[in-house]
C-alpha cells in the first residue's frame, strides 16, 4: 500500500546521467569517479550505482564492506575507498574484491604491508596533505614513488590530494605548487579535482577526477547557480498544502510565535518538517513554491509541518502542490537557495532526507 501522506522525494536518474556527462565534457581526457559516499549524498546508493553502471568509470565510497557488496552485485568498474582501510579484515576485502584504497598515513601503509598476501595485486592512492590539513601525508613523510616501488612493488600507485579552496578566490594554485614540489619528476597517474576544480580549474584534471555534489545537480560555488553551470537537479522534495488558515494582523504563527502577521494573511500548512529532513533552523523567508508560484516559509519549522505564505496565491487551497526543493509540480526551487536561506549547504539537505520519506525514481 502506498503512503497516504503527500510528502515524497523524486530522484531523476536522467538528470543524474546528464550531470555525469557534463563532468566528462569538462574533463574529456580524465576518467571520473562517481562519488557515491553517504548513501550517494542521500539519493540512494543502489539507485545511483544502477543508474550510472553503464556510464561511470568508477565509484568512490567510504566503507570496504560497501565495496564488497557492490562487487557481489556485479559492479565491475574500479571502486575507490576514500578513507582507506582500518583493519586486517579491510585489507582482506581490498584484495579479495580488487578495491582501490586511499592511503593517507603511515599506519595504513604499514597495515597493508603486513596483512596483504605477498605479491597480491594492489591499487593504492597515496594522499598528500597540501594544505587541507585533514587527511594525508606531509611533504616530509609521504612515501615517494621510489619507496613505494621498494615496499610494495606489485602496487599500482596513483598520487592524490584534496583542495580546500577550489570553490573560492584563493583557488588551487598554492596547493598545486606543493603537490608538484613534493612529487617532482613523477610521471604516473594523479587524481586531484573535486566538483569545483572540475568546473573551474582544468589544470587539475589529471588522470582521474572526483565529482561529488555536481553529480546531484547542485553548484559547488556560492556565487554561481547550478542552472548557469548546466547542472540539472536530481532530487526533488515535494508535498501538498494540508490546511489553510486566515490570520489577522498581530497574530503569531507556529511554535514560539516567531512570525507576526502585519496584515490579513492566508497561511498554508505543508506536510513536511524537520522529522523529514527539512532544516529546522530555516528562517522565515526561506524559498518555497506553491502552484508554480514562489513564496516563503513562515515561522518555525516543526517536526512534521511548516507554514508558508499563500496571501498572493489565491488559487492555492488544500491539496495544492508544494515544492520544498528541486523541480516539481509546485514549481522550481533550487536546493542551493533553500540551503543558503538556512545557512547551510545542499549537501546537508540531501544527506538529511529522512528514511520515512517515500522516494520515487524517475527516468
Amino acid at each position: 500500500m502506498s503512503p497516504s501522506r503527500p510528502l515524497r522525494a523524486r530522484i531523476d536518474i536522467t538528470a543524474l546521467a546528464h550531470n555525469y556527462r557534463l563532468v566528462q565534457r569538462h574533463a574529456p581526457r580524465a576518467k571520473a569517479w562517481a562519488v557515491v559516499k553517504a548513501n550517494a549524498y542521500g539519493h540512494g546508493l543502489w539507485r545511483v550505482v544502477e543508474a550510472l553502471r553503464g556510464e561511470a568509470d568508477g565509484f568512490a565510497i567510504l566503507e570496504p564492506e560497501t565495496g564488497a557488496a557492490l562487487r557481489e552485485a556485479g559492479v565491475r568498474q574500479p571502486i575507490l575507498l576514500l578513507e582507506g582501510v582500518f583493519s586486517a579484515q579491510d585489507v582482506g576485502l581490498l584484495v579479495e574484491h580488487r578495491l582501490t584504497a586511499v592511503v593517507h598515513c603511515c599506519e595504513q601503509l604499514e597495515l597493508i604491508e603486513k596483512t596483504a598476501p605477498a605479491g597480491a595485486p594492489l591499487a593504492l592512492y597515496i594522499k598528500l596533505n597540501t594544505g587541507m590539513n585533514r587527511l594525508g601525508f606531509s611533504a616530509d613523510d609521504f612515501p615517494t614513488p621510489q619507496e613505494m616501488a621498494t615496499r610494495l612493488p606489485q602496487a599500482e600507485v596513483t598520487y592524490m590530494t584534496h583542495f580546500a579552496n577550489a570553490d573560492d578566490e584563493r583557488g588551487v594554485d598554492w596547493q598545486m605548487e606543493r603537490f608538484q614540489a613534493a612529487l617532482k619528476d613523477w610521471k604516473g597517474p594523479v587524481c586531484l579535482a573535486n566538483s569545483a576544480a572540475v568546473l573551474r580549474h582544468p589544470q587539475t584534471h589529471g588522470d582521474w577526477v572526483r565529482p561529488g555534489i555536481m553529480l546531484y545537480g547542485s553548484s559547488p560555488f556560492a556565487n554561481e547557480s547550478a542552472a548557469s553551470l548546466g547542472l540539472q537537479p536530481v532530487m526533488t522534495l515535494e508535498s501538498r498544502i494540508i490546511s489553510v488558515q486566515k490570520v489577522a494582523p498581530g497574530e503569531r504563527i507556529g511554535y514560539g510565535g516567531t512570525f507576526t502577521a502585519d496584515r490579513v494573511m492566508r497561511v498554508g500548512t505543508v506536510a513536511c518538517g524537520y522529522g523529514d529532513g527539512y532544516p529546522r533552523h530555516a528562517p522565515t523567508g526561506g524559498p518555497i513554491a506553491v502552484c508554480g508560484h514562489r513564496t516563503r516559509i513562515l515561522g518555525r519549522v516543526s517536526m512534521d509541518l511548516l507554514a508558508c505564505d499563500l496571501t498572493e496565491i489565491p488559487m492555492a487551497g488544500i491539496g495544492a502542490p508544494v515544492t520544498l526543493w528541486g523541480r516539481g509540480e509546485g514549481g522550481d526551487v533550487p536546493a542551493d537557495e533553500v540551503a543558503a536561506a538556512a545557512d547551510t549547504i545542499a549537501y546537508e539537505l540531501f544527506c538529511a532526507l529522512a528514511p520515512r520519506v517515500p522516494v520515487d525514481t524517475l527516468g
